[in-house]
């Protein structure tokens, strides 16, 4: 059986459909993934950690060529009402990235659900899934970030594992804007984030 799940920031998202002809049984799990995100404004640089709960479900096996479905879905959250010393007033332009596994073929994706977000599309950016929210997401607002699902054919061997992009904060797997107020003005501080650590959401094996 498999165990998946996971936090970001504030926001993110990914989910997973119907499975197609696998074998296994598939399971579904809840685990929780931290973020340490960065964001700069004002001159002034702060350093803040970041959580999501997500239920990610994919197959305990597959065959050698076989197909699957892996799903990452994000619970509700909410925008932190501050950041260091400044009131946070909205979240906009969010991204977060998952790479596509190893010893799988991409076949297609696709997000559905979510809410407070305004709007939601994904795309393949290399060799990563990059989901987009438009926002923004009011400073104390609660959301939902839409369901990634990812449809794949399976390797010959080994085992097909998902987790979340991102290693340091110039390698960001999960980017936003951060609206904060400053002396009573709104000004826009890039945030930058990565999981910390990096979390294995699911495991498949093949075989």
């Amino acid at each position: 059986m498999i165990k998946t799940s996971s936090r970001l920031l504030a926001g993110a998202a990914l989910a997973i459909v119907p499975l197609l002809g696998l074998a296994g049984v598939a399971s579904a799990d809840t685990q929780s993934v931290n973020y340490s995100c960065q964001g700069k404004a004002a001159g002034q640089t702060t350093n803040t950690s970041l959580s999501q709960n997500v239920d990610s479900t994919a197959p305990a096996t597959v065959a050698p060529g076989g197909s699957l479905s892996i799903t990452l879905a994000p619970q509700v959250n909410t925008v932190p009402t501050s950041a260091g010393a400044f009131t946070v007033k909205s979240v906009k332009n969010l991204t977060l990235a998952v790479p596509i596994p190893a010893n799988a073929t991409l076949v297609s994706f696709s997000l559905s659900g979510g809410s407070g977000i305004g709007t939601a599309s994904a795309a393949q950016v290399g060799n990563n899934i990059v989901t987009s929210v438009t926002g923004p997401i009011a400073g104390g607002a609660q959301f939902q970030l839409p369901a990634l699902t990812l449809n794949l054919t399976a390797g010959d061997s080994g085992a097909i594992t998902t987790t979340l992009a991102g290693t340091s904060y110039t390698d960001a797997g999960l980017k936003f804007t951060t609206t904060v107020s400053v002396f009573g003005f709104p000004v826009d501080a890039p945030t930058a984030c990565y999981p910390n650590p990096a979390p294995t959401l699911t495991s498949t094996t093949i075989g």
